[in-house]
Parts: C-alpha cells; structure tokens; sequence
C-alpha cells in the first residue's frame, strides 16, 4: 500500500530545530506567515518549488522528508509500496513524487517517480547543486533549463546541470509519469 506522508510536522520539528519563526522561515522563502502554518498543519500543501525552498532553507532534502525503511537490509520497494510526497496547486493539477530511494539509502543520489496532473508542475524555477537525469514513462512534459524549452514525450529522456535554472509542466490532458534521478541527493 502507497503511503502518503504527512510532511508538515516534519518540517515543523526543523524549523524548530534550526531556531526560526514562522516568520523567519516564510519571509526566507517568500511565502506568507499563514500558507506556512497551514503547510505545517497538513492544511495546504506547498508546490514543489515551494518545498524546494523551505526544505533548502532548513538544511533538508526533500528526499530527506521520505520516511526511512524499518529494514535497513530490504533493497526492493514493491509497487504500491513507496513513500508518496503529495503537492497540489491553486491552479490545480497535483504532483507526487513516488520515492525510489529510501533516505536512508541514498547517499549519492535521489530518484522518485514523479506523476504530474495535467496543467501540474513545478511552478516556477528551481536551482540548486548537482545532476539530473530523467525519462519519460508515460504522458508528455515541458520542460524548461535556461529559458529553453523541451517538450518531451513517452521515451524521451533528458540531463542537465542542476544550477541551470530548470521548471516543468505537464501541458497535455492526461497524467505523465518521469523516473527522474538528482545526483547528490541535494533536492
């Protein structure tokens, strides 16, 4: 069975941790004082370039928000079994990241499925340090890395430099499904 992780305590308990206020943490990342406790209380959830930002903020990952496997030695995750980051949109259109790698098992890279709803997406640029690779299982997305767009349907894959500022989009009208992989696991 999927299991979707409630994320907001977990990034209540860092923020804590690394002694900021809501305030603190919503002005650092651009948000309202409101969305972030919302967020914290499982009442909204952030767009993944929203997560990205906090969870960079805190010294985090989000990989790093999977829960961690009670067998060390399991090295096979079943289908339907995998941790689920759920993020939604005002403009609809939900993304969830599906993880491949357990935290505790990925010490150079990150992977996860991301399945992205029709008009989903990243909702805005990302940047950080590292490596990504990506192929496209199902559906189509456009994906933008430095102002150029791709737009990439089933088989396609893709790499880029992380610090290249990147965003995607799923414009088509069913859901698409990339094995997307971030070398280190900084995202």
């Amino acid at each position: 069975m999927t299991v979707e992780l409630q994320i907001g305590k977990r990034l209540r308990q860092a923020r804590r941790a690394n002694n900021l206020s809501l305030k603190e943490l919503a002005d650092e990342v651009g948000c309202s004082e409101s969305l972030l406790s919302k967020i914290e209380n499982e009442k909204a959830r952030p767009s993944l370039q929203m997560l990205h930002k906090i969870v960079e903020k805190l010294g985090l990952t989000i990989g790093g928000l999977f829960a961690q496997r009670s067998a060390p030695d399991d090295i096979v995750t079943r289908k339907g079994e995998r941790s689920v980051i759920r993020m939604d949109s005002a403009t609809g259109g939900a993304v969830r990241l599906e993880c491949i790698v357990p935290e505790d098992g990925g010490e150079f890279i990150y992977g996860s499925i991301h399945v992205v709803e029709p008009n989903g997406g990243s909702k805005g640029t990302i940047t950080h340090q590292g490596e990504e690779v990506g192929y496209v299982l199902e559906g189509t997305l456009e994906l933008t890395v430095d102002s150029k767009v791709y737009n990439l349907s089933e088989g396609d894959s893709f790499f880029f430099k992380s610090n290249l500022p990147h965003s995607y989009k799923n414009n088509g009208t069913v859901q698409a499904r990339i094995l997307w992989v971030n070398s280190p696991p900084t995202f």
